[in-house]
């Protein structure tokens, strides 16, 4: 398995570098540092411009592949560039991606558990009650936006801190006002990412539950449950170590790759709750004209893929012993 895990990783850095450069191509070609200047009020002197753009090595004026060439050795050195008005990406990258992974972490975690439990077993109760109601809550929460689901979300939290006495929910921010009892810190960064939390857990039960009921549905009616089953083994059994185990598959190999989603692509729930994460960072560097902060926002999700990838042939390779002959 280490061989064919080492090609897959091989493979997925190649894909990983030609996404990056083509980002670069793209971002260096199509937004515009110098316009952030020339609209500026008194007008700047021209080659004073040219100086900044030279300096940061933003300047349209200098061939597009000198450039990139200039910014990929500086990658090599750990150096990601810098931005129009001479912030240092790497600064931005190191604080927003930490944001990020406590934002999107504990909410993934428990969705995909919770909504593989709960695919699993209303799978095992097609069309009953308890099935029909899972089905139509989870249908309902993909059928709403994040934007409405955090905004129920705040008002409910709000009325329990008024009926309660007690501000157990924080609305904005990563941190507030901490109070002086120990590990004061952590509960107050605990706080602010309730909400967020929920909101990113009920979208993940929602979403995985179905999956897993229908993947489920597909490997109950297979012949070698239905074997295992004729054979004496219990149903439970068989449904754990046959049914389960198979339509963990496809499930692993899906939340693997929507890694990289999981932190770029949770935005909204940044713009939100006041985070600020690689999403937000992403959506800015593209609108202040940040050729360096875009392109490392797209390596930060590329890697993020790469990860998701190789996870998911951990995944497969673990879950389907025949890969493993591979």
């Amino acid at each position: 398995m280490g061989k064919y895990l080492l090609r897959r990783l091989l493979n997925y850095a190649i894909l990983l570098f030609v996404a990056v450069t083509l980002t670069y191509f793209l971002a260096a070609t199509q937004l515009n540092p110098r316009g952030l200047f020339e609209v500026r009020n008194p007008p700047l002197d021209p080659a004073s411009i040219e100086a900044t753009l030279l300096q940061y090595n933003l300047s349209d004026r200098v061939p597009v592949h000198e450039r990139w060439w200039t910014w990929f050795t500086g990658v090599l050195q750990g150096d990601w560039g810098y931005t129009v008005d001479g912030g240092h990406v790497n600064d931005e990258i190191k604080r927003r991606m930490w944001v990020s992974l406590r934002l999107v972490t504990v909410g993934s975690i428990l969705g995909i558990v919770l909504g593989v439990a709960l695919g699993a077993w209303t799978a095992t109760r097609q069309y009953r009650a308890s099935d029909r109601a899972a089905t139509v809550g989870s249908l309902l929460i993909l059928a709403t936006p994040v934007l409405v689901i955090a905004t129920v979300l705040t008002i409910l939290a709000t009325k329990f801190n008024q009926a309660s006495g007690i501000r157990l929910f924080e609305f904005t921010g990563e941190t507030g006002e901490r109070g002086t009892y120990p590990l004061a810190a952590l509960v107050d960064r605990g706080q602010h990412l309730l909400l967020p939390t929920i909101a990113l857990t009920l979208i993940g039960i929602a979403s995985y539950s179905r999956i897993q009921r229908n993947l489920m549905l597909d490997t109950l009616g297979a012949d070698y449950v239905r074997t295992a089953r004729a054979k004496g083994l219990r149903k439970q059994k068989a449904v754990m170590k046959h049914a389960l185990r198979t339509a963990l598959i496809p499930t692993g190999t899906y939340f693997a790759f929507s890694v990289a989603t999981l932190f770029t692509g949770a935005t909204i729930t940044e713009q939100i709750f006041t985070f600020h994460g690689m999403g937000i960072y992403g959506v800015q560097s593209i609108q202040q004209q940040n050729v360096h902060g875009t392109v490392a926002v797209t390596a930060f999700a590329g890697v993020c893929t790469l990860t998701g990838a190789v996870l998911a042939d951990v995944m497969v390779a673990i879950l389907d012993p025949r890969v493993r002959l591979s």
